[in-house]
């Protein structure tokens, strides 16, 4: 036999987490917080019983024969009553500097939860669609959805503790006062319970809708489109998809409040039919003489003050169960484990590397995808060694670079350091020893000096150790042109900043690669943005540079892969020629005919 409901659970369930959340946040300010909601719970009973005093008194000294001595008591109770005034007044204005302070560090304790997630969560999780939903849901409940959580349990708190009290007031005039004055509240309940059940239903369904209207807003917005936007004259375009998306949501939302509406007059119809028969009730008990005018003050005012309780108490509870909800999403977000597990007892990654990096028939597929992206590598890379990867667009060269730093684990296969699986060292050990420049490299709107320090953060903010990597990427002399030099903010999203050309951007981070002081160096097209005679200089100084460090270089440009010690020449994820460039050439295959086809263009 099952005794609570579900919705009763999840309520419950509801304020479990929301009280967690809060305490965690801010426990000095949570215990402040319960002090005033006590002391704005039991204040108003003490005000309209001084309320039923002062009426009492009043009436009393109609026939009093001292006027001044019958006086007197009242303006005593006045002033009483005056002084739980503002009491009560005191205790609104420190709830609200209070809640506050409580809902904004709610909100950052939420906000820095999934910031914490967001980074901890493989970059499998950014290849799939349905964490994009979860995460979209969980950043929309981030801004408000605590603070909701934080008000309702303030206002069900505060409320349940004056509905008590006045609650036992009515019980002292006649049990059936306190019964009517519950009996209103099943049907606000139901409506209310309904309808959240009903939003909650439909924002989940149209969770890729409103992240399809927020995408085409950052398009309308964003400086990365604004050229395409205005020379193909794509504003139009978006503008109306976006426009047709929002109405969308607008009218299946004003659907929704418009079917609620109608439950929700009959329930406050019902309450206030009930409200003025128990007025009626307790003026009937004073002409009777049952009750002093005091009492019927005291009982009107009980009964109404418990009805707006009880109300406010309903709608926190219905709130709070539409949070319970929506808090899920949340919840549902913070729960997700990475799938690169971590070792229990890790081991230490070698250093200085030995016999080097060993790649045992690794093959690799993405989630989602039917086809292998890897499929059988074999490769080894000795310290100190300079190898390249050669291939046409989709042959696998990144994904073998995400495999090495553990991005992803291979699906057969081994990779290991000195004979050490990767797997047994921590993630952030492993990459500690590895310096990549991927294509997609990051362009950061902060200082030149943040840009080239973000390759080794556990490096002191050096300024020399940073201007020798930028010398070594060729960058220096642009750096020192700079209106700040290396404290000029670099683009204009956040500040007034100087923008880069492509190929600046790229040797910036190129710099960022080279101050890391690690055991490999992976360069994933470095110098695609730049010239020929930029990129000689570059590759001419990167071979001074490796020092012993293994190096793996991505390039389409096989004039610059010349200078490797190994080439090796992928197609379809498998390798299928290597050797040095010579030998290459000498073989007549693949790289000697990609070689051959592009020298013409120099010729």
């Amino acid at each position: 036999m099952q005794v609570i409901s579900p919705k009763i659970k999840r309520i419950i369930i509801s304020l479990k987490l929301g009280l967690n959340l809060i305490w965690q946040s801010c426990p000095g300010w949570t215990i402040g917080s319960a002090v005033l909601l006590f002391a704005q719970g039991t204040l108003p009973l003490v005000s309209i019983y001084l309320t039923k005093l002062m009426v009492d008194a009043v009436f009393n000294s109609v026939n009093h024969t001292n006027k001044f001595s019958s006086f007197r008591q009242v303006g005593i109770l006045i002033c009483l009553a005056g002084l739980v005034a503002l009491l009560i007044n005191l205790c609104t204005s420190a709830a609200t500097i209070v809640n506050q302070a409580q809902s904004q560090l709610v909100t950052n304790h939420v906000q820095d939860n999934i910031h914490a997630k967001a980074i901890e969560l493989d970059l499998e999780y950014y290849e799939d669609v349905n964490y994009y939903d979860m995460l979209f849901r969980a950043q929309q409940q981030a801004s408000s959805q605590p603070t909701n959580i934080l008000n309702r349990l303030v206002t069900f708190a505060q409320s349940s503790i004056s509905l008590l009290a006045m609650s036992g007031l009515l019980l002292s005039l006649h049990w059936s006062v306190a019964f009517l004055l519950f009996i209103t509240a099943i049907p606000k309940v139901i409506a209310r319970f309904k309808y959240a059940s009903m939003m909650y239903i439909w924002k989940t369904k149209r969770t890729q809708i409103e992240r399809q209207a927020w995408y085409l807003d950052w398009i309308l917005t964003s400086n990365i489109y604004s050229k395409e936007i205005r020379l193909f004259n794509l504003g139009s375009v978006f503008r109306r998809r976006f426009r047709s998306f929002r109405k969308q949501l607008h009218q299946e939302s004003l659907d929704i409040s418009t079917r609620r509406s109608v439950p929700e007059l009959a329930a406050q119809a019902s309450g206030t039919i009930i409200m003025y028969g128990s007025y009626g009730f307790i003026a009937y008990q004073a002409v009777k003489g049952q009750i002093t005018f005091g009492d019927l003050a005291i009982y009107q005012q009980a009964f109404r003050l418990g009805q707006d309780y009880l109300q406010n108490i309903l709608i926190s509870l219905g709130g709070l169960y539409e949070d319970s909800l929506f808090i899920s999403n949340l919840y549902d977000f913070l729960r997700l484990q990475p799938k690169v597990i971590e070792p229990l007892d890790p081991q230490t990654v070698p250093n200085p590397m030995q016999t080097g990096i060993v790649l045992n028939h690794v093959s690799f597929q993405y989630p989602n995808s039917t086809r292998n992206s890897l499929e059988d590598i074999n490769l080894t890379i000795f310290p100190g060694e300079v190898v390249a990867l050669v291939g046409e667009n989709g042959a696998g060269k990144t994904s073998l670079i995400k495999l090495l730093c553990r991005l992803y684990d291979p699906a057969e296969g081994s990779i290991t350091i000195d004979g050490i699986d990767l797997k047994q060292f921590a993630t952030k050990d492993l990459r500690r020893q590895i310096s990549v420049l991927f294509q997609d490299y990051g362009q950061y709107n902060l200082s030149v000096l943040d840009n080239i320090w973000f390759g080794n953060i556990d490096l002191p903010y050096d300024p020399e150790k940073i201007a020798d990597a930028a010398r070594d990427a060729n960058i220096e002399q642009l750096i020192n042109q700079l209106p700040y030099n290396y404290n000029t903010i670099l683009g204009k999203w956040v500040e007034a900043g100087e923008e880069l050309s492509i190929g600046q951007w790229q040797k910036i981070a190129l710099a960022r690669a080279f101050v890391r002081d690690s055991q490999i160096i992976v360069l994933d097209e470095p110098t695609s943005a730049l010239d020929p005679k930029a990129e000689e200089e570059v590759f001419q100084k990167f071979r001074q540079l490796i020092k012993g460090q293994a190096a793996i270089l991505i390039s389409h440009r096989l004039s610059t892969v010349k200078m490797a010690d190994r080439i090796y020449v992928m197609e379809h994820g498998r390798i299928v020629e290597s050797g040095t460039h010579e030998e290459l050439i000498q073989m007549g295959g693949s790289y000697a005919h990609l070689f051959e086809t592009q020298a013409k263009n120099y010729r």
